[in-house]
Protein backbone atom coordinates (compact mmCIF):
# COMPACT_ATOMS: atom_id res chain seq x y z
CA UNK A 1 0.00 0.00 0.00
CA UNK A 2 0.98 3.08 -1.06
CA UNK A 3 -0.26 7.06 0.81
CA UNK A 4 2.50 8.81 -0.72
CA UNK A 5 0.78 12.21 -0.27
CA UNK A 6 4.27 14.18 -1.64
CA UNK A 7 3.34 13.56 -5.64
CA UNK A 8 6.23 11.26 -6.54
CA UNK A 9 8.79 12.45 -3.97
CA UNK A 10 10.82 10.18 -1.71
CA UNK A 11 8.61 8.55 0.25
CA UNK A 12 8.93 9.34 4.62
CA UNK A 13 8.13 5.98 6.31
CA UNK A 14 8.66 2.14 4.38
CA UNK A 15 6.94 0.11 6.91
CA UNK A 16 7.17 -3.53 6.40
CA UNK A 17 5.78 -6.43 8.21
CA UNK A 18 6.67 -10.22 8.59
CA UNK A 19 3.42 -11.34 7.73
CA UNK A 20 -0.23 -10.37 7.93
CA UNK A 21 -0.76 -11.46 11.40
CA UNK A 22 0.78 -8.09 12.08
CA UNK A 23 -1.42 -5.86 10.05
CA UNK A 24 -3.48 -4.37 13.78
CA UNK A 25 0.09 -3.85 14.73
CA UNK A 26 0.89 -1.60 11.21
CA UNK A 27 -2.71 0.50 11.32
CA UNK A 28 -1.42 2.00 14.56
CA UNK A 29 1.33 3.58 12.93
CA UNK A 30 -0.15 4.20 9.49
CA UNK A 31 -3.04 5.85 11.67
CA UNK A 32 -0.45 8.24 13.15
CA UNK A 33 1.05 8.85 9.83
CA UNK A 34 -2.06 10.14 8.16
CA UNK A 35 -3.09 12.74 11.59
CA UNK A 36 0.85 14.30 10.84
CA UNK A 37 0.13 14.09 7.06
CA UNK A 38 3.22 11.79 6.81
CA UNK A 39 3.78 9.72 3.75
CA UNK A 40 4.19 6.10 4.42
CA UNK A 41 4.41 2.47 2.35
CA UNK A 42 3.36 -0.52 3.86
CA UNK A 43 4.38 -4.16 2.69
CA UNK A 44 4.31 -7.85 4.03
CA UNK A 45 7.61 -9.32 2.88
CA UNK A 46 8.95 -11.88 4.94
CA UNK A 47 12.92 -11.79 5.74
CA UNK A 48 12.48 -15.97 5.47
CA UNK A 49 10.59 -16.54 3.06
CA UNK A 50 11.09 -13.84 0.75
CA UNK A 51 14.85 -12.57 0.91
CA UNK A 52 14.89 -11.52 -2.60
CA UNK A 53 11.73 -9.27 -2.72
CA UNK A 54 13.05 -7.93 0.85
CA UNK A 55 16.95 -7.39 -1.10
CA UNK A 56 15.23 -5.63 -3.91
CA UNK A 57 12.68 -3.04 -1.45
CA UNK A 58 15.83 -2.06 0.16
CA UNK A 59 17.78 -1.48 -2.52
CA UNK A 60 15.59 1.50 -3.20
CA UNK A 61 16.50 3.71 -0.71
CA UNK A 62 13.51 5.20 -1.14
CA UNK A 63 12.15 6.75 2.16
CA UNK A 64 13.81 7.96 4.98
CA UNK A 65 12.98 5.66 8.00
CA UNK A 66 12.19 2.29 7.56
CA UNK A 67 9.86 0.24 10.83
CA UNK A 68 9.94 -3.84 10.53
CA UNK A 69 7.09 -5.30 12.71
CA UNK A 70 7.84 -9.02 13.19
CA UNK A 71 6.94 -11.42 15.75
CA UNK A 72 8.89 -15.08 16.52
CA UNK A 73 12.45 -15.18 15.79
CA UNK A 74 11.99 -11.67 14.35
CA UNK A 75 14.65 -11.60 12.21
CA UNK A 76 13.31 -9.37 9.86
CA UNK A 77 14.62 -5.73 11.22
CA UNK A 78 18.09 -6.64 11.81
CA UNK A 79 18.12 -8.25 8.05
CA UNK A 80 16.63 -4.22 7.13
CA UNK A 81 19.36 -2.88 9.26
CA UNK A 82 21.96 -4.53 7.73
CA UNK A 83 20.69 -3.45 4.21
CA UNK A 84 20.31 0.08 5.03
CA UNK A 85 22.42 3.10 6.55
CA UNK A 86 19.25 4.62 7.63
CA UNK A 87 17.12 4.27 10.70
CA UNK A 88 15.14 1.16 11.22
CA UNK A 89 12.16 0.84 14.15
CA UNK A 90 11.35 -2.60 15.02
CA UNK A 91 7.79 -3.57 16.41
CA UNK A 92 8.44 -7.11 18.50
CA UNK A 93 5.10 -8.51 17.74
CA UNK A 94 3.55 -10.14 21.03
CA UNK A 95 3.08 -13.80 20.42
CA UNK A 96 1.04 -17.27 22.51
CA UNK A 97 4.18 -19.11 23.53
CA UNK A 98 6.36 -15.99 24.84
CA UNK A 99 4.06 -13.19 24.82
CA UNK A 100 6.83 -11.43 21.80
CA UNK A 101 9.84 -11.51 25.05
CA UNK A 102 11.91 -13.44 22.18
CA UNK A 103 10.94 -11.13 19.21
CA UNK A 104 11.66 -8.49 21.90
CA UNK A 105 15.13 -10.06 22.78
CA UNK A 106 15.80 -10.50 18.89
CA UNK A 107 15.23 -6.68 18.21
CA UNK A 108 17.75 -5.38 21.25
CA UNK A 109 20.20 -8.02 20.99
CA UNK A 110 21.82 -6.76 17.64
CA UNK A 111 25.23 -6.73 16.98
CA UNK A 112 27.47 -4.31 16.97
CA UNK A 113 27.36 -1.78 14.07
CA UNK A 114 23.79 -3.00 12.88
CA UNK A 115 21.37 -0.77 15.30
CA UNK A 116 17.72 -1.44 15.25
CA UNK A 117 15.79 1.48 17.65
CA UNK A 118 12.95 -1.10 19.34
CA UNK A 119 9.91 0.16 20.86
CA UNK A 120 7.41 -2.03 23.27
CA UNK A 121 5.91 -5.23 22.41
CA UNK A 122 3.06 -4.15 19.34
CA UNK A 123 3.50 -0.62 19.97
CA UNK A 124 2.90 -0.04 16.43
CA UNK A 125 1.85 3.72 17.69
CA UNK A 126 5.69 4.24 18.98
CA UNK A 127 6.91 3.35 15.95
CA UNK A 128 5.09 5.78 14.36
CA UNK A 129 5.89 8.52 16.67
CA UNK A 130 9.71 7.68 16.90
CA UNK A 131 9.52 7.98 12.87
CA UNK A 132 7.93 11.34 13.06
CA UNK A 133 10.33 12.60 15.44
CA UNK A 134 13.19 11.39 13.10
CA UNK A 135 11.68 13.08 10.42
CA UNK A 136 10.81 16.35 12.41
CA UNK A 137 14.81 16.66 13.51
CA UNK A 138 14.77 18.66 9.61
CA UNK A 139 11.53 19.95 9.47
CA UNK A 140 9.96 22.84 11.62
CA UNK A 141 6.87 22.06 11.14
CA UNK A 142 6.56 18.89 11.89
CA UNK A 143 7.89 19.36 15.20
CA UNK A 144 5.59 21.94 15.26
CA UNK A 145 2.91 19.38 14.90
CA UNK A 146 4.51 16.86 17.38
CA UNK A 147 4.27 20.01 19.90
CA UNK A 148 0.86 20.51 19.53
CA UNK A 149 0.12 16.40 19.79
CA UNK A 150 2.09 16.00 23.11
CA UNK A 151 0.10 19.68 24.62
CA UNK A 152 -3.20 17.44 23.98
CA UNK A 153 -1.87 14.42 25.63
CA UNK A 154 -1.18 16.83 28.40
CA UNK A 155 -4.58 18.60 28.46
CA UNK A 156 -5.84 14.56 28.21
CA UNK A 157 -4.31 13.77 31.72
CA UNK A 158 -4.66 17.36 33.32
CA UNK A 159 -8.83 17.02 32.54
CA UNK A 160 -8.24 13.39 33.74
CA UNK A 161 -7.09 13.77 36.73
CA UNK A 162 -9.61 16.94 37.46
CA UNK A 163 -12.41 14.65 36.65
CA UNK A 164 -11.28 11.88 39.12
CA UNK A 165 -13.51 10.50 41.73
CA UNK A 166 -12.72 9.46 44.82
CA UNK A 167 -11.53 6.22 44.21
Amino acid sequence: YDYNIRGGKMTDVRLIMGSASDVEIAKKATSIFRKFDISYEVSIISAHRALNVLEDTMGKDDCDVYIAIAGMAAHLPGVMAAMTTKPVIGVPVGGANTGGLDALLSMVQMPKGVPVATVAINAGDNAGLLAIQILALKDEGLKNKLRAYKKEMLEKVIADDKNLEEI
